[in-house]
């Protein structure tokens, strides 16, 4: 027996025992979907003429083979996006709070809401339905990156719709283009006013740029019609995840792809280096995948690298999965090189998720990317069973369904500890954040074992330094990365230090976020289910709890962190450990995959500085006087040369700083 709930009031809306149509919104109709309801319909759905559903809840359409999801004229002809588009709308809520994140806790309230449309079951077909997704975002910069949840739509189309003219010229900062996995690369569309569609050239799951001069999807709410993804398909709506990268980057990258742009210009891979790699070796920028939402309903990836149990599990399990990259906030890409702030990221390691946990959830024309550890496996990514109405996660003792809410996860010894210090200015706005992770099989230090650290980017202010065995600075490779996602063995390394610098003078507080198992703690905790609990100490301060929720001043620039309280032997500020030349400041020269090159950046104390960098031969290739510090300052070095230099680095003050870059 069929059944159709509607916890709504309507007018004008009639009900068909055929299979083909079970809920019609005729002409002059109106259909109004409040938000937070849920709305089933056990069949197909048709709206006529001006007849419209203003959807700003949740809309679910469980149909079969001979159900029909439509749009359609006053003569009953279907329409298009094209001409007039549809009459399902799934609204924006609170548009102009886009740019705020939505807690991962079934408890907090969501300040960033919409409406979402669920189909499945109904063949692609049979759904000839145009709708109305609103959309806004964060601006990219030059390109704009977006998924587009529909079938068939045409690329003309989005001119209109988005209120700039798109045309087929790479590189105009115009066009149109998706990311090929297998490639590395970017393909365009060369005709945009042609028939050409989109899924001409990539399945819906594909992960598109857009051209963004002139481009304004932030002040503006945009509209973008086309057919929903039927769920039918499997080729539609998953995809094995096998081959990505499998092309020879060059020396530093600088190969050219099949449009004579040199790698180097827009791949990135802040996960490789974090695990122990380093720029263009290896795996560098190899098992890479970029996708986006190819619905228009949320998609849930936090249990995508786990085996859950086939009765309760979303049957997605990628055995292989390093991390996940969410392009969320802050990115400005441009495929010729400019460059890219910084990304969200979430790695599983640990056995659950860990780092930008509130990012979970991705939105309706959402983008993000997976990186694997190698190329091995075949596990399939099935994007259908990942869709969820909530707007946090599903816990892993909680069957699957789009509706399923989630449950606490278990606190024992062996849980997964993170603690997140979040870099507030002077009006309690985030700046920056980073992740101190603990567990009982993680991995301290700089080892190709740790699997669930992510580096912090050129543009992080806040971040946390590799540690060495005893504590403090491993001085080894502090001048290659440091880390937003940072993790140590909880056993090994307890009462020991990490250390947590910042790069902005406009950080005025810290504020702590303490999560168990992904799960956030109560306000005020500070011991967790182990007994015991995170510390922070300021140099030539004291060591002091770390509790959720609290927001303590900035005092310093650098900061000792520890899992356990410290002993009177490891309760210092910088530990003297490791074997290379120790930095007498946190002057650090690290890569810069936006450049292409290597940069200095300058600790905060200093003012001016003296820079030398001599190749191995003991010639001076630069030599650079009283430079401002302020800004970090480009090693200018040629790429097209393997060599390897020693960089020198004095202070106004005197400080010195010797490191080496290998090319």
């Amino acid at each position: 027996m069929r059944k159709s709930l509607f916890a709504i009031g309507l007018l004008a809306i009639s009900y068909s025992v055929q299979a083909q149509i079970l809920c019609h919104v005729d002409a002059n109709a109106n259909m109004y979907v409040s938000k937070g309801t849920l709305v089933y319909s056990g069949g197909g759905l048709q709206m006529k003429a001006n007849g419209t559903i203003e959807n700003h809840g949740n809309f679910m359409v469980s149909g079969t083979a001979t159900d029909l999801v439509k749009t359609i004229d006053a003569s009953n002809a279907d329409k298009t996006e094209a001409n007039g588009g549809g009459n399902f709308i799934n609204k924006l809520n609170e548009p102009t709070a886009y740019a705020s994140v939505n807690t991962n806790n079934s408890t907090a309230t969501p300040v960033y809401t919409y409406g979402q449309l669920f189909i499945t079951g109904v063949p692609q077909a049979n759904i000839t339905g145009i709708v109305d997704q609103e959309f806004r975002q964060i601006r990219h910069g030059d390109y704009q990156q977006v998924g587009m949840p529909f079938f068939m739509k045409t690329p003309a189309t989005l001119s209109a719709e988005l209120g700039k003219t798109f045309n087929g010229v790479r590189n105009s900062k115009n066009g149109i283009l998706h990311w090929d996995n297998t490639r590395a690369e970017w393909h365009h569309l060369p005709n945009i006013n042609g028939i050409y569609k989109f899924a001409d050239a990539a399945y819906a799951y594909a992960y598109w740029i857009l051209g963004g001069n002139g481009l304004d999807v932030s002040n503006v709410t945009r509209t973008v019609k086309g057919r929903p993804l039927s769920d039918v398909d499997a080729a539609q709506v998953s995809v094995t995840l096998k081959n990505a990268g499998t092309v020879n980057f060059g020396a530093n990258g600088s190969n050219l792809n099949d449009y004579k742009e040199k790698y180097n210009s827009y791949i990135q891979d802040g996960f490789e280096i974090a695990a122990g790699g380093s720029v263009w070796t290896g795996n560098y920028g190899k098992n890479w995948y970029q996708f986006a939402n190819p619905f228009m309903t949320n998609l849930d990836l936090s249990k995508i690298a786990y085996n859950e149990p086939a009765a309760n599990g979303d049957g997605v399990n990628l055995s292989n999965i390093y991390g996940v990259r969410l392009d969320v906030s802050g990115v400005v890409t441009n495929q010729n090189g400019s460059s890219s702030n910084s990304y969200k990221a979430i790695t599983f390691a640990a056995g659950v998720p860990t780092g930008d946990l509130d990012y979970m959830m991705i939105r309706p024309m959402g983008a993000f990317a997976i990186k694997l550890n190698n190329n091995n496996n075949t596990d399939v990514l099935n994007f259908a069973n990942l869709r969820r109405f909530n707007y946090y996660s599903r816990a892993a003792n909680t069957d699957y369904n789009v509706t399923a809410s989630r449950s606490a996860a278990s606190g024992t010894q062996g849980t997964v500890k993170q603690l997140g210090v979040i870099a507030l200015d002077a009006n309690g706005k985030e700046i920056g954040r980073t992740y101190y992770v603990v567990y009982p099989n993680g991995t301290t230090g700089n080892s190709v074992a740790a699997k669930t650290q992510y580096t912090a980017s050129t543009a992080d202010v806040i971040g946390t330094f590799e540690e060495s065995v005893n504590g403090g600075y491993d001085y080894n490779v502090t001048s290659k990365y440091w880390l937003y996602i940072n993790e140590a063995n909880e056993n090994d390394f307890k009462g020991k230090n990490v250390m947590l610098a910042t790069y902005n003078s406009n950080i005025k507080s810290f504020k702590f976020e303490l999560r168990e198992n992904g799960e956030l703690v109560s306000n005020g905790t500070h011991q967790l289910s182990s007994g015991t609990g995170y510390y922070y100490k300021a140099p030539n301060g004291t060591v002091t709890e770390a509790k959720q929720g609290d927001v303590i001043p900035a005092t310093a620039t650098e900061y000792s962190l520890y899992y356990g309280a410290p002993n009177a032997s490891t309760a210092r500020s910088v530990a003297m450990d490791g074997t290379a030349v120790k930095p007498s400041s946190r002057t650090k020269v690290i890569y810069n995959p936006d450049i292409t090159n290597y940069i200095v950046r300058f600790d905060p104390d200093w003012k001016k500085a003296d820079i030398e960098v001599y190749d191995m031969s003991g010639k001076l290739v630069i030599s650079k006087k009283a430079v401002n510090t302020s800004t970090d300052f480009v090693i200018e070095l040629n790429n097209s040369i393997k060599n390897s230099y020693v960089v020198k680095i004095v202070s106004d003050k005197g400080e010195t700083v010797n490191t080496k870059i290998l090319k």
